[in-house]
């Protein structure tokens, strides 16, 4: 063995070396993962330095998602084509990774961002505001729909957003016509919106109006968004604006943030003209 040398370590002195305890290395050696180059005649182990990177190895891989079974696959028909392959593999697996973190980041700050706004906000404050020309992107058309049909295109939505990786942190809106609005249909939007600041290329987008908007906000649950709009029509008349072509809502605390209907707050921003 010629243990003086420095050419073989004990259990221990590998453990030590790969940051382990003893109780793995003797599970690799028991599944045939890693087995120590040679043991003595009292049964003790020995490693060679050799076997270091091998172990690092191994363990990259399980942190990468590997199994143990996939790993003793490929330990049981290495070659340098198949290690060069397996790499390769992991590092496009990783870059997904990485740019899906990098997605869910963004989100996160994007709802950081929006929650300590609404901390600031004054709720029961109506205010004519000049809003600035944002990035929307739209779902399919969902007027005069039935209630099985929007709950499916909101699914559609969601999902779309989830494959396409278009979740950008913003709070799911919806659009409705001025038609609408006037008739008192409240709730028969036109689309369904998610804000967009940074767009990817090949999508198409909507680009919201530049200009003024009333903005107005609704506490409680759709059932008594009306006596909000009533009290959005009134500030419109004592301003002398006449409604835009379009209005739009979106949930400042939903479910997310609150256990109970009445502490829902919706924002609706008019588009008006002076």
């Amino acid at each position: 063995m010629n243990k003086k040398n420095g050419k073989y370590l004990t259990t221990g002195e590998f453990a030590k070396l790969c940051k382990v305890n003893k109780q793995t290395l003797f599970f690799y050696d028991q599944i045939g993962l890693l087995s120590p180059v040679m043991k003595n005649e009292k049964g003790y182990r020995f490693y060679s330095i050799r076997q270091i990177e091998l172990f690092f190895v191994i363990d990259l891989l399980k942190d990468l998602g590997m199994s143990l079974n996939d790993i003793q696959q490929y330990m049981q028909n290495k070659s340098p084509e198949g290690f060069l392959s397996l790499m390769y593999r992991k590092k496009d697996e990783m870059v997904k990774k990485i740019q899906e973190m990098e997605m869910k980041q963004k989100v996160i700050e994007a709802k950081i961002a929006l929650m300590e706004e609404a901390s600031r906000l004054d709720f029961h404050q109506i205010t004519l505001e000049q809003l600035p020309e944002v990035t929307l992107y739209l779902s399919r058309n969902i007027e005069n729909i039935t209630s099985e049909e929007f709950v499916e295109v909101v699914s559609d939505f969601i999902n779309e957003l989830n494959v396409s990786q278009l979740d950008s942190g913003y709070p799911l809106g919806v659009i409705t016509k001025r038609e609408h609005i006037l008739k008192g249909e409240f709730s028969n939007y036109s689309y369904l919106y998610i804000e967009q600041p940074t767009p990817k290329e090949g999508y198409q987008y909507f680009k919201s109006v530049k200009g003024d908007f009333l903005v107005g906000y609704h506490l409680g649950d759709d059932k008594t968004i009306d006596q909000t709009y009533g009290r959005l029509f009134s500030e419109m008349e004592r301003l002398h604006v006449a409604m835009g072509d379009y209005v739009f809502e979106e949930y400042i605390y939903d479910t997310v943030v609150m256990n109970h209907k009445e502490h829902y707050v919706t924002k609706i921003m008019i588009q008006v003209i002076k």
